[in-house]
């Protein structure tokens, strides 16, 4: 099976969003770039406005087309799927998305799109792994992932810091309990505004 991945972009002081979920200016460097991540421009996915979709830096597009690629399926809370509408049944990557959820699916809701909506953590990423097969599930940090972390369920932690200071928010690791130890990060990789770190989580 492939590894479980918490993934998002942070600020220096540990926030994925303002209180009032708003990313402000976390994502710029998506856009501020002349490199596309994917192998076209794909508006899409294009948040900026400028109609020229994902362009990063040269040293960020080599670093994220391959995670990207990898990704195989997407874990996310309900309260995430909610705020963007679960993409509209389009996921920015993978091919599936699981929803930690006391609450099914939407009735109506793009019934096309491979969208699940799991009960419960473990069982959550017992169908993300079953439905990515050798591929990445990449599990949107806050506090699903936090839980997740808690929970012994992350293999890897991503994190892309951007040079913020939010000063309060929504964090990373959500309202996580207890301490967690990390490996030394195995990639580092320094972009326009970005910092991108992986770490293994410490067995």
């Amino acid at each position: 099976m492939g590894a479980v991945i918490m993934h998002n972009v942070m600020s220096v002081d540990g926030f994925i969003a303002d209180e009032q979920d708003d990313v402000g200016p976390l994502h710029d460097w998506y856009f501020s770039g002349d490199t596309p991540i994917t192998g076209g421009d794909d508006p899409e996915f294009d948040h900026s406005g400028s109609g020229s979709g994902f362009r990063v830096s040269k040293a960020s597009a080599a670093y994220v087309r391959p995670m990207w690629d990898s990704i195989g399926v997407i874990v996310m809370g309900r309260r995430f799927f909610d705020l963007v509408n679960g993409w509209e049944g389009r996921p920015p990557v993978g091919d599936h998305v699981v929803v930690v959820s006391h609450r099914p699916k939407p009735e109506g809701w793009h019934p096309e799109a491979s969208y699940h909506f799991v009960d419960g953590l473990s069982a959550a990423v017992d169908k993300a792994q079953h439905l990515a097969g050798d591929r990445v599930v990449s599990v949107a940090a806050g506090e699903v992932g936090g839980q997740m972390l808690a929970a012994g369920l992350i293999d890897e932690v991503a994190i892309d810091v951007v040079p913020v200071v939010f000063g309060s928010g929504k964090r990373y690791f959500g309202g996580i309990d207890g301490q967690h130890f990390l490996e030394d990060p195995h990639e580092v990789v320094q972009g326009e505004r970005v910092l991108h770190l992986r770490y293994k989580v410490r067995r």
